[in-house]
């Protein structure tokens, strides 16, 4: 079957981190980018890892991690098929068969399951922003998939409590409407709650948080300096560049 009959339409080959990193996806619908990036610049320098990478998608943020952490092991899970096979391409195409590998199924359904409890140092993840009844959901497979979410968030934070290690750590980005519930579903499990907002320029409010906490910690939460991605010219910040470049760390 060629690319352009499967559900995600035609694949095309794209380039992040300034050209390094390297991947196929669909040229419609959900594609990789700034949330991504973003995700994988949060989590802190000396990540030692094993990470593993919920709702993966085609591999973006566990790829770009393993690019910015040349020691990193990570696991991506990805429930898609094509979606999953797309990311064991990318997987090969950047050259990280011996640190990266692929689960293809489902978190909300047991997925971690097949995985070692207390298995990861992280777990990092993008979930679908809105709930199935909230949202006109995409007649594209992957930005359905990606955007509407057909399982409770707890589901995902539940199977994250089982992977990780003692003070293991987890790393989210969503939408900044989402900071209330996202805290609540810390309450159990974590502390030590870290939130930096994301801004498209200053003088707007946030559209996004970059939310880290530590499983089993008692520190208060913080929060952060926010990130502002573009200056009054509407170019990138000179941080948002360094960033978006692989240049720069959030964590």
């Amino acid at each position: 079957m060629s690319d352009s009959e499967t559900d995600l339409g035609e694949i095309v080959e794209d380039r992040l981190l300034d050209g390094r990193l390297i991947l196929r996806q669909p040229k419609k619908g959900h594609r990789a980018g700034t949330d991504a990036i973003l995700l994988a610049a949060a989590l802190s320098e000396d990540e030692p890892g094993p990470l593993a990478d919920f709702g993966a998608g085609v591999g973006t943020v566990g790829l770009a991690a393993a690019m910015l952490r040349p020691e990193l092991t990570v696991t991506l899970i990805e429930r898609h098929p094509r979606l999953a096979a797309l990311a064991e391409q990318n997987i090969v195409l950047n050259g990280f068969g011996d640190r990266v590998r692929l689960v293809a199924a489902d978190v909300g359904a047991g997925a971690e399951v097949s995985l070692v409890p207390a298995g990861f140092a992280c777990v990092a993840m993008n979930p679908p922003f809105f709930a199935d009844d909230t949202v006109k959901a995409s007649p594209v497979s992957n930005r359905r998939t990606a955007h509407v979410a057909d399982q409770p968030f707890e589901i995902w934070l539940k199977a994250a409590r089982r992977l990780l290690k003692p003070r293991g750590r987890i790393a989210i980005i969503h939408r900044a409407e989402a900071l209330g519930a996202i805290l609540n579903g810390l309450e159990t499990g974590f502390g030590g709650v870290a939130i930096r907002p994301v801004h498209a320029s200053a003088d707007r409010p946030a559209i996004r948080i970059l939310v880290t906490a530590t499983l089993n910690s008692r520190k208060p939460a913080v929060l952060l300096p926010a990130f502002v991605l573009n200056g009054p010219d509407g170019r990138f910040t000179e941080l948002s560049e360094a960033v978006h470049r692989g240049r720069a760390l959030l964590g």
